[in-house]
């Protein structure tokens, strides 16, 4: 019973209540007091397996000793932090189905990976390497463990754009939901703006979403057909999308250098 167990656990109890909420969504019973404990159960799970992440992550960065101000921008500054605050922020609001699926993604892949790495060889131990192997030679994986391997490997990387899509368009799930003064929407929109804010900044998947957008868009408003407003309506757009970047990134009032995000980083 370690803190990666209870991780584990967190992780694969969320892809069950996703599960069992997905069964009422589709059969149109997401009102139901089934749906809201499995939505709710979804987003407790992620706040404790993202609050286990910042746990270790906190023991293992933060010097003793530190300022308090460091310490809060260090924390800021990490993504598991991030979702772990998100999480607790859809927890906190009412129900958005959509909010559900980026967690589900990630989870999906924490969920093999433990597998693979801890669960099959506790109950299917590698078998003896052959007479003749080197001693640090990696041992047989058992058939199961080799077809997860491949699969997180082949798939991570577009799940990853997946999930940057999904995040996007959960934005503008939020900002449909203001343009109609849905209660509360506005708060919801500004605090999801400042992750979504922060994500940019740190994944490169997210820039690219962001880029695969723009350029249909592009492609879109370009066409012969339409009016040439459309286009300038949209350059306008990019312009102070380009504007709201600049100015709110962090690093200009820090004095910090630009960062490379790290695509492959846990969470």
């Amino acid at each position: 019973m370690t803190l990666q167990f209870g991780w584990f656990v967190g992780h694969f109890t969320l892809l069950l209540c996703v599960l069992r909420y997905s069964l009422s969504y589709i059969t149109f019973n997401a009102g139901s007091a089934w749906a809201a404990f499995s939505y709710r159960t979804a987003f407790v799970a992620a706040v404790a397996t993202y609050g286990i992440v910042v746990y270790k992550a906190f023991r293992a960065k933060v010097k003793p000793g530190a300022a308090p101000a460091n310490t809060a921008i260090t924390l800021l500054g990490d993504e598991n932090v991030q979702y772990l605050l998100i999480s607790l922020v859809w927890l906190l609001s009412r129900q958005i189905p959509l909010a559900l699926l980026p967690f589900s993604v990630y989870s999906v892949f924490h969920v093999a990976t433990y597998t693979r790495t801890n669960l099959i060889p506790t109950f299917q131990p590698p078998k003896a390497a052959p007479a003749g192997q080197s001693p640090g030679a990696a041992k047989p994986q058992s058939g199961l463990a080799a077809a997860i391997g491949k699969f997180v490997k082949e798939y991570y990387d577009g799940s990853m754009m997946l999930v940057a899509g999904l995040e996007i368009a959960l934005w503008g799930r939020l900002f449909l939901s203001a343009l109609t003064f849905s209660k509360g929407a506005f708060t919801l929109l500004l605090l999801y703006t400042v992750f979504l804010r922060a994500r940019f900044h740190q994944s490169t998947f997210v820039q690219g979403a962001f880029g695969q957008f723009s350029a249909r868009v592009d492609q879109q408003v370009n066409q012969q057909n339409i009016p040439p407003v459309a286009k300038q309506v949209w350059d306008t757009v990019k312009s102070v999308l380009r504007q709201a970047v600049e100015l709110t990134d962090v690093r200009r009032y820090l004095g910090g250098a630009p960062q490379t995000a790290d695509p492959k980083k846990s969470r």
